[in-house]
Formats: C-alpha cells, sequence, structure tokens
C-alpha cells in the first residue's frame, strides 16, 4: 500500500518527526560512545617520550625554552608552519623611534602559495611585509596586524582586496587574513577568500539561478550552497530547516513537496516537482530534484535537494498566456466586426444590376481593404439604372477604415441614392446637394467622390468633388480624362456648386474609376502610380469588364498600399 502523502505543511512535519525519531531509534543501538572515566581516547600510549620540533622533550612543563642553551622559543611554532594547509607565517614587529609599529619582518613562513602569482611566504624570509606584500600592506594590513599586539585581541577574516602590479600586467585576487599575538611576534595566515572551485560553482548557480542544500537527518546539521541561500534570501549561516522549509511552500504545494519528500525519506529518487513558496512574501517556483543519502545499511541518514529557480518563466508563461487570451479576444472580436462589415457590404455594395445592360454596359467592382482583418472600410460605389433610364455610375472615398468609415460610407451612399430619384437632376446637382448635407454635418468629415449618368445616347455626364480623375481605355491607349472642371472634396466648401463634364463612349470604350488606394503607395508620388495603372490598363484591350478588372487586380500588391481600394470598371459593348 503506497503512503499516505500528507495534505498541509503541519501533517509534513509530523510525518518528518516520525522519520527523524525512527532514524535516530535505529542508528543510537549501534552508535560508538566516548567513556566519561578513564584514559582519554585521545591520550598518548606508553612509550619513549616525543622529541619537539626544538629539540626539547614533550613532556608535562615541557616549554620550548627547556631546550639546549641559546635555543630561541620561537623555533617551535616555526617548525609547524609547514604543517598548516594556508599560507602562514611568524612575524617580527618593526618600530620607529616612537615606539609605534610601522612594518614586519618575515620571521619565518611556509610554503603555501596563495595564488599561483603570489610567492609562498618562506621566500620572504628576512624580508619587510610592506616590500613583499605591498597590495595587501595598501589595503591596511600593516595597521590591522599592529593592533593585534596593541590590543592582544586575534583578527578574524580581514577581507583584502590584494591588487599588485607585477611584470605581466595587473593580478588581484581577495584574501582572508587571520592573525594571533604571541608574546611580541605575531602568527598570520591568509588565503583566498574563494577557491577557484567555490568561484565557478558561485557563478553557475548565479547563471542558472540554481541553489543545493544538504540535511543531516541525524544530528539536524543543514548546509546550503550560497546560491540555495540567495533564493530564500537568509543568511548562510541561518539555512531553513525541513520543517521550516515545509511552512514556506504554499498549501496547494504541499502535497508534490510532501511526495518528493517521502520518495527520498524511503530510500528513493523521485522525478523533479515544481513547488513554490513564499519568500518574505513573494512567491517564487523552483524545480526540485532530491537524492537520499545511503548508509551501508541501507538508513537514510540525509536529505540533498537542488532547487532550480523558475520564477522567471513561469511569469513569462504566465504574461505570454494572458497575451494568448488577449489575442484570442482581439481576434473574436476582429472576427466580428469581419462578419458585420461582410454583410453590410453585400448590403451596401451590391453587384451592379443587371439592368445595366439595356444601355448596353457591362460592369465589374473590386474593393480591397487596408487592414486585413476587416472587410470593407470608407471606399464606397453605386451602380443602379435610375427610374428615367439613365444609369447611376459613382465612386467614393470617406476617409478612415474599419467600421467608422464604414458608417459615414454608409451614409454618403445612401444619402446619394435617395437624391438620385430626384426627378430632372443632373450629376452636378446631386455632387452640390450631397456636398451641403456632409458641410451640415458637424459629425461629418471629409471625402471624395465622382457622380455621373449614362444616358440612352451613351453620354456619360459627370461631376468630381477631389477624386482622381477616370481612366479611358478605347483603342489600345488608355488616358486620364481631363478634370478641369473638379470641384472641392465633399464637406470642405459649403454653397459650392459643382460642374459636369461629358463623354461619349463608343462601342469597346472602358471606362475605369478608381479611389486613391490604387496608385499611392509609401515613398512614391501618386503621379507614379496612375502612370503604372495607366499601362496595366492598356494591356485590357478587348477584354471584358470583369476580365480586365481581374488582370488589374493580379498586378495589385496590398502590401505596399496603406488605404482602402475601389474599383469599377464600365465598358460598352
Amino acid at each position: 500500500m503506497p503512503p499516505l502523502i500528507p495534505q498541509d505543511p503541519g501533517s509534513l512535519k509530523e510525518l518528518l518527526a516520525r522519520e527523524v525519531a525512527a532514524l535516530r531509534k535505529a542508528v543510537d543501538s549501534a552508535a560508538g560512545v566516548r567513556p566519561d572515566e578513564g584514559v582519554s581516547a585521545s591520550a598518548p600510549a606508553d612509550g619513549p617520550p616525543q622529541t619537539c620540533a626544538c629539540g626539547g622533550g614533550d613532556g608535562p612543563g615541557h616549554s620550548c625554552g627547556d631546550g639546549p642553551e641559546g635555543h630561541d622559543p620561537w623555533a617551535c611554532v616555526c617548525a609547524t608552519l609547514p604543517a598548516i594547509p594556508v599560507s602562514a607565517a611568524l612575524l617580527v614587529p618593526v618600530r620607529d623611534d616612537a615606539g609605534q609599529t610601522v612594518d614586519f619582518t618575515v620571521r619565518a613562513g611556509n610554503h603555501v602559495r596563495p595564488a599561483r602569482w603570489l610567492e609562498s611566504p618562506d621566500r620572504h624570509v628576512g624580508s619587510k611585509l610592506r616590500d613583499v606584500q605591498p597590495g595587501a600592506a595598501a589595503g591596511g594590513l600593516v595597521d590591522a596586524l599592529a593592533g593585534v599586539l596593541r590590543t592582544g585581541r586575534a583578527l578574524k577574516a580581514l577581507a583584502v582586496d590584494y591588487t599588485e602590479r607585477r611584470g605581466d600586467g595587473l593580478h588581484r585576487t581577495q584574501l582572508l587574513y587571520e592573525a594571533a599575538s604571541c608574546g611580541d611576534n605575531v602568527l598570520a595566515t591568509w588565503r583566498p577568500a574563494h577557491d577557484r572551485a567555490e568561484l565557478l560553482s558561485r557563478d553557475a548557480q548565479y547563471i542558472a539561478s540554481m541553489g543545493w542544500g544538504t540535511w543531516d537527518l541525524l544530528s539536524g546539521d543543514t548546509v546550503w550552497s550560497e546560491g540555495l541561500c540567495s533564493l530564500f534570501r537568509t543568511d548562510a549561516a541561518r539555512p531553513l530547516s525541513l520543517p521550516e522549509l515545509c511552512d514556506a511552500v504554499l498549501l496547494e504545494d504541499v502535497p508534490r513537496f510532501g511526495k518528493l519528500l517521502t520518495g527520498l525519506l524511503d530510500g528513493e529518487e523521485p522525478p523533479g516537482v515544481e513547488v513554490r513558496f513564499s519568500v518574505f512574501g513573494e512567491i517564487r517556483t523552483l524545480h526540485l530534484v532530491g537524492r537520499p543519502v545511503l548508509s551501508t545499511d541501507g538508513l537514510v541518514w540525509s536529505v540533498h535537494l537542488i532547487a532550480r529557480d523558475l520564477t522567471t518563466q513561469v511569469r513569462s508563461r504566465q504574461r505570454l498566456a494572458a497575451t494568448r487570451r488577449q489575442s484570442e479576444h482581439l481576434r473574436e472580436e476582429a472576427a466580428a466586426e469581419r462578419r458585420v462589415a461582410s454583410v453590410l457590404r453585400e448590403a451596401l455594395m451590391p453587384t451592379h444590376s443587371a439592368e445595366l445592360a439595356g444601355l448596353g454596359l457591362s460592369v465589374a467592382a473590386a474593393y480591397v481593404p487596408a487592414e486585413s482583418e476587416a472587410a470593407v472600410g470608407g471606399d464606397w460605389y453605386k451602380c443602379r439604372l435610375l427610374p428615367d433610364g439613365r444609369g447611376l455610375i459613382a465612386i467614393g472615398d470617406a476617409c478612415g477604415h474599419g467600421l467608422g468609415a464604414v458608417a459615414r460610407m454608409a451614409q454618403q451612399r445612401h444619402a446619394l441614392a435617395g437624391l438620385a430619384h430626384a426627378p430632372g437632376t443632373h450629376a452636378g446637382q446631386l455632387t452640390t446637394w450631397l456636398n451641403e448635407l456632409l458641410c451640415g454635418d458637424p459629425a461629418a468629415q471629409t471625402a471624395t467622390g465622382i457622380i455621373g449618368h449614362v444616358d440612352a445616347r451613351r453620354n456619360f455626364r459627370w461631376a468630381c468633388a477631389g477624386h482622381l480623375a477616370p481612366l479611358l481605355l478605347r483603342d489600345g491607349l488608355a488616358t486620364a480624362l481631363d478634370t478641369g472642371h473638379r470641384g472641392p472634396l465633399f464637406g470642405m466648401l459649403p454653397g459650392y456648386a459643382y460642374a459636369t463634364a461629358t463623354l461619349v463612349l463608343r462601342p469597346g470604350d472602358l471606362l475605369l474609376l478608381y479611389t486613391d488606394g490604387m496608385v499611392e503607395r509609401r515613398g512614391e508620388d501618386i503621379t507614379t502610380g496612375v502612370d503604372a495603372l495607366l499601362t496595366e490598363l492598356v494591356a485590357c484591350d478587348g477584354l471584358t469588364a470583369q476580365k480586365a478588372l481581374d488582370r488589374i487586380m493580379a498586378a495589385y500588391t496590398p502590401e505596399t498600399h496603406e488605404d482602402d481600394t475601389c474599383l469599377l470598371a464600365i465598358r460598352l459593348d
């Protein structure tokens, strides 16, 4: 039966306490016990007395001064320096006339080099400290050692950023100095603050946002790496015990953390797991991988955990998910707008009426919105047979894009449809009336347009409100109609009376009306686009209105245009 996984911190800590108690009970019976009485286990065995390095005996009451006559009492200390695993030296103070310590002489030293570019202390015997360690002297070392002599207090882990200029350039390392007074001398040791392996481990933990910790279940000792201390923002001298770590786990993640610990206490190596911890009010997500340390009898006496901080990645995933949700919402809104716009386009700009065929006209229309997500914009056209037998041909461009432009387009198009039914009106009057409507509406914006009629005698009488000239393809030659009668934009100048011009159409003529989005390109003059359209129109000679429009649109590149595009092709068959 699989063990029950604790669901809350209290139950998890109780499980830990039971497991630790059971472990200690199982180990206690076989543990060695130091006797309280009798000969100490560390007492030397019987035999001849050992000889001290200074030449004297080491029996009770012995001191180095008991050696041969003239023996230096510090010889014993000097002889033990090679046994010290870090750089060590016995220093003699150098005083000025006022009795102040201004330097030290290296009396003895061992062979340990603190850095590969620094000599060992035994190479400097008889030299002044300021001469052989100029970088340390500049960092206040001499004053600190003088303070040891003056106060009698030992020097503990004095960090010195040791910098020295040598033949191959500048070198720097951080050294930790320890020192104690020995009569009138000073015994000093120094070592790198971090060895190369420690530096690499610390850098790797920092770069990978990770750390490790070991919990000794027997003694209760806990050791954390610098990386893990950084993740939990705690001091290395105060790492969290396993029960304290349980209290830092979010309640929802206790079962996952409990499953990991339960597997470790059973001697297994469970798979890694993501656990969230509360660290001083901040939620941090850590990926934990554990390994139990087993004794020869199979008991788990220590637990080792490696943690990698995934907080940044989790937050990035959350932001990405939020962005995706927002994008999906925007796509849904855009899709809804496209559906509305599509319905509006079909309702507002249906395919031309077949009734125009009675005038001998074939008509084709095309529309390309500037925004790929939109189905319609501010460009519009109107083709229909009026009750008096004339054909209404119109095209316009309301400023803007999207549904706002659709509303303005619908307003102008419906207004024209109503005005066009007034009996006896010509294109100039319709254009003037539509301009007055826009000028009288404070919410309206400017627009361009061409309004014309084709009568039974094939005359095309048209007016222009700031719009581009229609193009005519006749006998293989494409030209722009004269726009000398062109008036201002709709909505710009109230009271303006628009004039008209008349073109007599011939069989085979192809008339092309278009909006500026067809010929405007970023960084080009509009005349360049018009010339290109004229060239393309020449290639349509002899084609029907629909085939000519298809050819023109095949050469059209929407990605180079920034505005809606509408085209209306009328051919007299």
